[in-house]
């Protein structure tokens, strides 16, 4: 599947009730709260020893995927324009790949 027939299907389950604004917050709220529960299952893996549960992480990816969706389209910006983007920045930061010496240089530009 791709990201714009994904945006689309995801656009069904949208609350209709949610004004522009408030389906703006909702989405971006949605992704801090998916994203909190990501990295609680992968802290408990890794700090409490729980098994990772890759099933349940799977999930929350999910979920945390179609708040993204949703608030790309609560901007009206197409999913794969947010791919391609994000590609795009990735290549002029890490041109030959992730290296721990690009990131530092990185850093040092702030």
């Amino acid at each position: 599947m791709d990201f714009d027939a994904y945006q689309r299907s995801a656009a069904r389950t949208l609350n209709p009730a949610l004004d522009a604004e408030r389906r703006l917050m909702d989405a971006a709220a949605g992704l801090a709260e998916e994203g909190g529960e990501v990295l609680g299952l992968v802290r408990k893996h890794l700090y409490v020893g729980h098994a990772l549960d890759r099933e349940r992480l799977t999930t929350e990816l999910g979920d945390a995927l179609w708040c993204l969706a949703a608030l790309a389209t609560a901007l009206d910006v197409p999913l794969s324009a947010v791919a391609e983007a994000n590609l795009a920045k990735l290549r002029r930061r890490y041109p030959d790949g992730f290296a721990p010496d690009a990131s530092a240089r990185r850093a040092e530009e702030r």
